[in-house]
């Protein structure tokens, strides 16, 4: 999230956050948006009867502030179906591994002990199957001999700081669209 905020809070930027939204009121993720003057809102799932009320309020919040666009950054919910065809082919998520290789957690201990010669992250659309939409693009990183998870994901991070604001202005600017 503040890799993104930044780099569209640079001059000249094809889109802006309009909105920092969290299901848990001591994310560190709000704190942060809201030291960089960013708005911010607490949509607690655990104050709703079910998934659909919880999701129904996200959307809610989300069209309040006029979001085109919903990345998901540290989002660590699975999202119920009406949400994500609500906002099919403007929600994108970012997963630290070559999807769709080590989808859901632990990707890098995965990766490590498969033996896999290298790793990396992806963006890409969000869709009914967990990390299974399609890719929007790729960074790649080599895996060496003495990584650990910790090591590894330190360098997968660097390239999702990267990657993510690169496809979020390539999404802005009508370059890379969802496939219908």
């Amino acid at each position: 999230m503040q890799a993104l905020a930044a780099d569209l809070a640079r001059p000249g930027a094809p889109a802006r956050v309009a909105l920092v939204v969290s299901n848990r009121p001591d994310a560190a993720g709000l704190q942060a948006a809201a030291a960089l003057g960013l708005a911010t809102e607490t949509v607690d799932h655990a104050a709703f009867a079910d998934r659909e009320a919880f999701e129904a309020a996200v959307t809610a919040a989300l069209e309040a502030a006029g979001c085109r666009l919903v990345c998901l950054a540290g989002f660590m919910r699975v999202l119920g179906p009406a949400f994500v065809r609500h906002w099919a082919g403007r929600l994108v998520n970012i997963h630290p591994s070559l999807l769709p290789a080590y989808k859901g957690l632990h990707s890098h201990a995965r990766a490590l002990a498969d033996g896999a010669a290298e790793a990396g992250c992806s963006v890409h659309w969000v869709t009914d199957e967990l990390d299974g939409g399609p890719v929007i693009a790729q960074r790649r990183v080599p895996v060496f001999a003495d990584d650990t998870a910790e090591t590894l994901a330190d360098r997968v991070l660097e390239q999702e700081h990267r990657l993510y604001p690169e496809v979020v202005r390539a999404i802005a600017h009508g370059t890379v669209r969802a496939r219908a």
